[in-house]
Formats: structure tokens, C-alpha cells, sequence
């Protein structure tokens, strides 16, 4: 059985700021309530036995979730003051149901027959053994844990039920030999006055040791129900006088139900909050699930998407390379030329791989302070030498001065080329018109550096130009929509921005930002 304490339980926690103006708010009601209807303690009441059916119910309820509330938690925890506390409440909760019964005046129409000093030596069990109950919470260390608690809940409950029935065969077919607690249907003799004094002092036992112990919530609320009782029996026993009925003894069963029901106020809400808190967690733990496996789909497209363009260039220079070779006059230069493009091709393909793994891992970055021109030039010189810009006419607006970045060179590379074959695609579907690609450098925010690609293809269509940077989505008919994902992952990485600055008939314009590399500039200044 596990033992670690779990801040989230009421067993275990302390009590929040809240709980404590609640507990301060429930014994100032009752110490106010005790006020004013002390001076009325012995009126007696006429035909209110009716309302002791109603008592006896919301005992009942009350008694019995809340037993069901502790034996939930010591399920989980195991915990032996908490199944006594249980045992406590479920014994007093099952003997509220006799003591209504054989109550003087209220069930003899219906053919109960009448027993006098019943109902009085079964609220003497009662407080008795809730009391004691309450002791043994208190006094036994909360750290003692047992295995196998359904077992042991199931060996309480057979307990207690035999126990109510050997004591209602005591008290119902040999009452004659007990002690008598009550004069008449209203008035107790000189002996009951044992049961309260009793009482009293268990209760002070279980008080003291819980205000010394203070060792969670359910604690300090404990100290309340305590509270609660002494004032019931102040009210019932003392300030009453003992008087069945009177409004000493109705003022002090509210009282009671009052202590009762606020804790088990207090256990429903805290465990109504572990509950959601366990469902939030849980919809957390799927959403993570998903998020994982959408990261994993995304990662997986991504290489497959990167890695594409190396491949295809291998296959075509292998192509070409065959072809020189299998002429009547084979030319070796062009054959070694295209076997040298396939190497160049692989070197690059595992720059792309690494690149991409970089991405997506948590470690620092290899990251070079470059010239962003130059970056550009290359993605550029690259795409004319695989004929990617065949028909294209590039037109570059760049600076003078370098535009230094601090960054990796082949994922900004990469990212740039992607941009680039975005805009070559859209320009080859866009019929006859001019294909044109401008790139330039815009006026920045300080400290950024601002690239703006345009082309002169149809656009995005308006239906997907908000998600064109999530996954999956794409203009084109095949494409797999890892491009522009891919791109905003770099460029984020690298802590800029990237953004559609225009989008229309006439072309799209791309632009994204990236921290300028400070130090550099000022070491290039000097």
C-alpha cells in the first residue's frame, strides 16, 4: 500500500485560507445560535414526535455518505484512522433507524410496539460509540496503513452489522434487566446522566489530541463536528435538562446535523474537485497523446518532404549519367560530372537529415554567424544548376553591407529553397503570365533582418490562407502541406517571423524576419 501523502486529499492536506473562514463562520453560527435559544431550552413542544422520522432520515443520509466518502479514501490509501472513523459513522448512521423506531409516539399506530428505555440505550450506543470512534481516529498514528483494504472494509461492515444485532437483541428482548435511562416518554432518570458526562469527556480526548496533531484538513474539521456535539449535548442534556422534545432537544439535533452536514459539505466538494481534477488530467494526458503522435506525423512528412529534392536530384544526374554512358561515344567527363552532382547530392541529403533532427531536439543549436546574402545566392545558384528556375526571371534587390544572422546555414537553406519551389510550382500554374521572382530586403524593426519573397503565380486560395503554416495543408493538388510548416518551424527556431504580407491575383508575397547578429555587425563596424 502506497503511503506517500497526496496534498490533493482531504485526509492529507491542510486546510486552504477558505476552509478556515468557513470552520471560523460555522462555530461563530453556533456559538450565536447556542446564545439565543439557551434561555429556551426546557419549553417543552407539543406534536413534534412527526418531525423525528424526517431526524432520524437526514442522520441516515448524511451518516452513511460520509462513512462511504472515508471508506472511498481509505480504499486508496489504506489508512486505519480513517476505517475507524468510517466504522464510527456507519454504526451511528444504521442505529439512527431503531432509535426512530421504538421513539415513544411515533410509530405505535402502525403496530410497533413500545419500548420506553429503547430508544434511550440505543442513542447511548450511539454516542458512546461514535465518540470512541472519533478517539481512535484521533489517537492512532495516520501513518498506519493496512494491505488489501477492500477486505478489511468488508470485515467492518460484517462487524458492525453483527454488533447492531446482538445489541438490539440486548436491548429489545432482555430491556428489563438494563439500567433505565427514562422516567417517562420525556424525562431521563439520574443514571442517563452517566451518557452525556461520558460523552463529554471522549470528546475533549479526541479535541485535544487533534488540535495537538493538526495533521490535515479533514482534522480541523473533525474538531467542528466535536464542537458541534458538545454544544448538541450542552443543549440536549444539560441546558434542557434531558426533556424529550423541548426546544433544548431540537435546538441540539440541528446543531449536530449542522456539524454533520458541513463536513460532509467538505468531503463531496473536495472529492467532486479530485474528480475533476483527475478528468482534467486525464483529457491533458490524451491531448499530449495526440500532440505526440501529430509531432511524430509531422516529423515523418517532414523528412519525407526535405529529403525529396536531394533524392530527386540523385535520380536525375544517376539518369544522365547512364545516358552519357550508354551513347556510341560515351563521354566520361559528363558521366564523372554527374557522379560527382550524386555525391554532392548525398552530402547535401545528410545536411538536410541533421538539419531537421535539430529541430525537433531540446540541445543547443549549431548555429554560425552567416551572411544571409550569401545563404540566399546559394539556394538561388542551386536551383539554376537543377533547373528548378528554368524559365524563372529572379530578380534580387539585396544591400550592399552584409546582412549578418546568427543561424544554421543548411536549415535556413532549406527553408529559403522551400519558399523558392512554393513560388516556382505556383508559377507554372499560373499559365502564361510573366514568372517573375523578386527577392529583397525590406526596412526591419532594429535588430531584425526583414526578406521579402514575391512571385507573380495566382496566389493562395482565400479558403486556406490562415492555416497555410500548419501541417498538412497545402495550394497544391499534390502536395503534402510539410513546406511552409517546415519553413515557419526554422525561422521560429531561430527566433524570427514569417508572414503572408500579400495575396492576389497578381502573385503572393512571403516575408520573414531574423535576429540580426550583433555582435558580429559591430565587429565588421569597428
Amino acid at each position: 500500500m502506497n503511503s506517500e501523502p497526496d496534498s490533493r486529499l482531504v485526509t492529507t492536506s491542510l486546510p486552504t485560507d477558505a476552509q478556515l473562514r468557513v470552520i471560523f463562520t460555522v462555530v461563530v453560527v453556533l456559538v450565536v445560535a447556542l446564545t439565543v435559544s439557551a434561555p429556551y431550552a426546557r419549553l417543552e413542544t407539543q406534536g413534534t414526535e412527526i418531525f423525528v422520522p424526517a431526524y432520524a432520515a437526514a442522520v441516515l443520509m448524511i451518516e452513511l455518505v460520509t462513512a462511504a466518502i472515508l471508506l472511498a479514501t481509505f480504499r486508496v490509501r489504506g489508512s486505519i484512522p480513517l476505517l475507524v472513523l468510517a466504522s464510527g459513522y456507519v454504526l451511528s448512521g444504521v442505529l439512527s433507524i431503531p432509535w426512530a423506531l421504538h421513539f415513544p409516539g411515533v410509530f405505535q399506530n402502525v403496530g410497533l410496539e413500545e419500548n420506553l428505555q429503547a430508544t434511550a440505550w440505543i442513542a447511548a450506543i450511539r454516542r458512546i460509540t461514535f465518540a470512541s470512534a472519533i478517539v481512535g481516529y484521533a489517537a492512532i498514528n495516520p501513518s498506519r496503513t493496512v494491505r488489501l483494504p477492500e477486505q478489511w472494509i468488508l470485515a467492518t461492515i460484517t462487524a458492525i452489522g453483527l454488533f447492531v444485532a446482538l445489541a438490539l437483541w440486548v436491548i429489545l428482548a432482555n430491556g428489563e434487566d438494563l439500567p433505565p435511562f427514562m422516567a417517562d416518554a420525556r424525562t431521563t432518570t439520574s443514571i442517563w446522566g452517566y451518557i452525556p458526562a461520558l460523552s463529554l469527556a471522549l470528546y475533549a480526548i479526541a479535541f485535544a489530541t487533534l488540535l495537538t496533531r493538526r495533521g490535515s484538513t479533514l482534522d480541523v474539521w473533525m474538531c467542528v463536528v466535536l464542537f458541534s456535539l458538545c454544544v448538541e449535548i450542552l443543549m440536549i442534556s444539560y441546558l434542557g435538562g434531558g426533556i424529550r422534545l423541548s426546544v433544548g432537544w431540537w435546538c441540539g439535533r440541528v446543531f449536530g446535523l449542522v456539524g454533520a452536514g458541513t463536513v460532509l459539505f467538505v468531503l463531496l466538494s473536495e472529492t467532486t474537485g479530485n474528480y475533476v481534477r483527475l478528468a482534467r488530467a486525464t483529457a491533458n494526458e490524451r491531448r499530449a497523446r495526440l500532440n505526440r503522435l501529430t509531432a511524430m506525423e509531422v516529423l515523418s512528412a517532414s523528412f519525407a518532404h526535405e529529403i525529396n529534392q536531394p533524392l530527386s536530384s540523385i535520380v536525375n544526374n544517376a539518369n544522365a549519367g547512364l545516358r552519357w554512358l550508354s551513347r556510341d561515344d560515351p563521354r566520361m567527363d559528363k558521366a564523372i560530372e554527374a557522379l560527382k552532382m550524386i555525391a554532392d547530392e548525398g552530402h547535401r541529403a545528410d545536411k538536410v537529415v541533421s538539419g531537421i533532427r535539430q529541430i525537433f531536439v531540446k540541445r543547443a543549436q549549431e548555429r554560425v554567424s552567416v551572411d544571409l546574402r550569401q545563404v540566399i545566392d546559394d539556394v538561388i545558384a542551386r536551383g539554376t544548376l537543377e533547373r528548378l528556375l528554368s524559365g524563372v526571371d529572379v530578380v534580387k534587390q539585396f544591400p550592399p553591407d552584409a546582412m549578418l544572422v546568427e543561424c544554421n546555414a543548411v536549415q535556413m537553406g532549406q527553408a529559403v529553397s522551400n519558399i523558392l519551389d512554393n513560388a516556382c510550382d505556383a508559377m507554372k500554374d499560373g499559365g502564361g503570365r510573366i514568372r517573375r521572382l523578386t527577392l529583397r530586403f525590406v526596412d526591419p524593426e532594429p535588430g531584425e533582418v526583414e526578406v521579402s519573397i514575391a512571385d507573380t503565380g495566382p496566389g493562395i486560395s482565400p479558403d486556406i490562407v490562415d492555416r497555410v503554416f500548419l501541417p498538412f495543408v497545402s495550394g497544391k493538388r499534390e502536395g503534402m502541406g510539410m513546406g511552409l510548416m517546415f519553413c515557419q518551424s526554422v525561422i521560429e527556431a531561430h527566433g524570427g517571423r514569417i508572414w503572408i504580407a500579400s495575396n492576389g491575383p497578381s502573385g503572393l508575397e512571403l516575408r520573414f524576419t531574423l535576429p540580426v547578429d550583433t555582435a558580429r555587425v559591430g565587429d565588421v563596424e569597428s
